[in-house]
């Protein structure tokens, strides 16, 4: 969705918008409502102990699905299972989930806009979890930039409120101190990346099913 993305000395600047509806609550619902895990960076641990082999995809529609399927009627889906699934595998389904929606909505954007992404530079909660990172770097592909502060957005809001106060420098020179923490760099196959994206679709495709007609 085209949205202001912040207004400064009179000029306006505009920016794409994606709303994805759950990320980093899917992980509080592992540790919340199954007893996945205690604490949330455990969700990294665990994942790490799944079968690589094991294709099984989490579609977090709890409460529909936002850009760029809109459709407040999907319902959750968690499928893919055998029999030699467990607790790693749903684990690692839930922050794959993460990467997915994030390139739905980066080739939505592509489409609206033109423009290719080849670099993504990330902040929050999701970020601090290395693994999350590199599937993110994976599936979309591009280069993920972490900073060393994850709290970008508050970090933002403080500075255009003392920008316009006259307390901060100029735009340019806040940009030239951001410095990444870490990057991750895309190392999946080409065939790996499609082969798992064709997958999230079609559970994808699952959920708005249950929207109903």
């Amino acid at each position: 969705l085209p949205t202001v993305a912040y207004q400064l000395g009179g000029e306006t600047a505009y920016a794409l918008e994606g709303s994805i509806f759950i990320a980093g609550a899917a992980v509080q619902w592992l540790r919340d409502r199954l007893g996945a895990i205690k604490t949330a960076p455990q969700s990294e641990a665990l994942t790490a102990r799944a079968d690589q082999r094991q294709r099984v995809y989490f579609v977090p529609a709890f409460s529909g699905l936002g850009a760029p399927y809109w459709s407040p009627g999907a319902r959750g889906m968690l499928c893919g299972l055998t029999a030699e699934c467990g607790l790693s595998e749903i684990a690692r389904a839930v922050l794959e989930a993460v990467g997915y929606q994030t390139r739905d909505l980066a080739a939505a954007m592509q489409s609206d806009s033109g423009l290719g992404i080849d670099r993504l530079r990330v902040d929050g909660g999701m970020a601090v979890s290395d693994w999350t990172m590199q599937f993110l770097a994976d599936i979309l592909p591009a280069q993920i930039e972490r900073p060393a502060s994850i709290e970008t957005t508050a970090w933002g809001a403080a500075y255009a409120a003392g920008l316009t106060r006259g307390l901060c420098p100029e735009p340019e020179a806040m940009i030239a101190r951001w410095t990444p923490e870490r990057r991750f760099t895309p190392a999946m196959s080409d065939g790996e990346r499609e082969e798992r994206y064709e997958g999230w679709r079609r559970a994808v495709s699952g959920a708005l099913a249950m929207a109903g007609p």
